[in-house]
């Protein structure tokens, strides 16, 4: 059993586990009240021994056989996901939350639908967070490597350039002995010059984006500088 929302950010994927219909019927009705809707998938305890947590955002439980319920909890709390799980009456809160830490625990109470729908909104947000911290971390770590081998490359540039002046002047000092020289070692040597022209323009390129870059650093530091100024002066 399926439920979609039709918004234009991916719905989040819940897995509902329990072995009464009631359960999943009601929270789904319950979160038809919020603005976004969820995907939902519901299992009983039989079904979700085979069932990869790994696909969903969220696994919510409640209302399971007394004979399952420990097997279920075990395995939401050995999963990487967030996991709540609704008490039945009697059960004991303390103990739950000391034996499967990883897991929400949401008493049943009068209102334990709108507390479950909240609990569960809270913890989405905080999984979107989550990622969102590791998409920049992601994407910091290739800064740096970037940042890196940009380094390299302008303490390099200079030793490079001195390198391809000596293999162009040679080159061109070669093709002047017309005499000399087959027409294949008049090729190859005319091959490589060009070749080296175009190392040349390609340094020629760097040194003038470090300056574009030189130069945009600073223009963005004096706007800095005076969007500072005009804020001390209460402008």
């Amino acid at each position: 059993m399926k439920h979609n929302s039709n918004g234009a950010v991916p719905a989040k994927k819940l897995l509902l586990v329990s072995d009464h219909n009631g359960f999943s019927r009601d929270l789904i009705a319950r979160w038809q009240m919020q603005p976004h809707l969820p995907e939902f998938t519901a299992l009983s305890s039989d079904l979700f021994r085979h069932a990869s947590l790994d696909v969903f955002d969220l696994a919510v439980a409640g209302d399971l056989r007394s004979e399952h319920a420990m097997d279920v909890l075990s395995q939401l709390n050995r999963g990487k996901g967030p996991a709540i799980y609704v008490t039945a009456g009697g059960e004991a809160v303390h103990s739950l939350r000391r034996d499967f830490a990883r897991i929400t625990i949401v008493p049943r109470h009068d209102a334990w639908l709108d507390t479950l729908v909240l609990v569960a909104e809270e913890v989405l947000k905080r999984v979107e967070t989550s990622a969102h911290v590791q998409r920049l971390e992601q994407t910091a770590r290739a800064n740096q490597k970037h940042a890196i081998l940009g380094k390299y490359m302008v303490e390099s540039r200079h030793g490079f350039n001195n390198a391809l002046t000596s293999v162009l002047g040679n080159a061109e000092l070669l093709l002047l002995e017309v005499s000399s020289l087959t027409p294949e070692m008049r090729e190859q040597l005319e091959t490589l010059h060009a070749m080296s022209l175009r190392l040349h323009e390609m340094m020629q390129r760097f040194t003038s984006l470090e300056l574009e870059m030189q130069c945009a650093e600073r223009s963005s530091q004096g706007a800095m500088a005076v969007g500072a100024v005009a804020c001390a002066l209460g402008e």
